[in-house]
């Protein structure tokens, strides 16, 4: 459990987040439309940790990515694109398979995607990545790479290495039935991979995927008796629950402006890391967290053009 006045204490490691999993493109509707009857679609930079990684880039702190893509204009376009954000890509493995992607028609709710997969669950456990492993304060992951082989099997070596290394482990338990194999249950493993992290996050909308419908309270009880040490659930429009398994609190949404909701999970994480790298208390970090996913609303796209977390907090009177 964690104490929300807790300041965690990290071991002296060069990577301060290593995200591991989807490293795919985003083709988002030009116009607003809850039928999907779009005829224009615009690429963006996407996949959920990739997506976390560049955020925190922006906010300053020190990322790696561990990913696949394909060797095709897709895979070079989300390479170059980290680069040119300053954040190693040594992790990066290359596929003879095309680029994942996922189309998404913009929305002020939560959008419904479609999912084209590929390279993305093709990464394997390299020399690279045990040894990025040695350097890493934090780990995150999503569903995307647990939902496939080999991807899953890198994963769990990934764990068992983490917690015996003493990392923080954070994890988006963002089940979608899509991702998966049609005769295999994956709300079962889902659940069972709880156990072997410290921090999850999912929305409402991923808590009734895993457990069915039921109140926000009992939603989150059922986070903490697998085995999460803190659970934050996120409301849309409004706010967010967190649990420690001692305390509940509510947060209320920072958001005055919904003009994409694409990416605000992402951005969320990456104010709470930040915050917490940066000495914060877990309570100071949810709220940065918060102002975070709230200044990335107003634009499109997974990944808007972040000022470095002090502005934020200032944007957000947190300081």
């Amino acid at each position: 459990m964690f104490n929300y006045e807790d300041r965690l204490s990290f071991p002296d490691r060069e990577i301060d987040l290593l995200t591991i999993g989807d490293l795919l493109v985003d083709m988002i509707s030009a116009d607003y439309d809850e039928n999907v009857d779009c005829d224009t679609y615009n690429r963006y930079f996407g996949g959920s940790p990739s997506n976390i990684a560049m955020n925190v880039s922006k906010l300053g702190i020190r990322t790696l990515v561990a990913s696949t893509v394909g060797d095709d204009g897709f895979g070079k376009f989300l390479i170059k694109h980290l680069q040119e954000q300053g954040i190693d890509t040594h992790c990066i493995q290359q596929a003879n398979h095309a680029t994942s992607m996922v189309v998404v028609t913009k929305s002020k709710k939560t959008p419904v995607p479609i999912f084209y997969r590929d390279a993305d669950y093709r990464l394997a456990y390299t020399p690279e990545l045990d040894q990025a492993l040695d350097r890493a304060k934090i780990v995150h992951f999503s569903c995307w790479p647990i939902s496939m082989q080999p991807a899953r099997g890198t994963i769990e070596r990934v764990l068992e290495k983490a917690r015996k290394h003493g990392a923080l482990i954070g994890f988006d338990p963002n089940y979608h039935p899509m991702i998966w194999a049609k005769d295999e249950d994956g709300v079962e493993y889902v659940k069972s991979i709880i156990s072997k992290v410290d921090i999850v996050k999912p929305s409402e909308v991923d808590a009734e995927r895993l457990f069915g419908a039921d109140s926000y309270e009992n939603q989150l009880e059922k986070f903490l008796k697998l085995g999460a040490k803190l659970v934050v659930m996120t409301l849309g429009a409004d706010g967010a629950l967190v649990s420690n398994g001692k305390e509940t609190l509510k947060f209320k949404t920072m958001a005055t402006e919904v003009i994409d909701t694409t990416g605000a999970g992402d951005a969320f994480w990456a104010g709470f890391y930040s915050s917490l790298i940066k000495g914060s208390t877990i309570r100071e970090a949810l709220q940065a967290g918060f102002a975070v996913s709230a200044y990335k609303l107003k634009y499109t796209g997974a990944v808007a053009n972040l000022p470095k977390l002090e502005q934020i907090k200032e944007m957000y009177e947190l300081v």
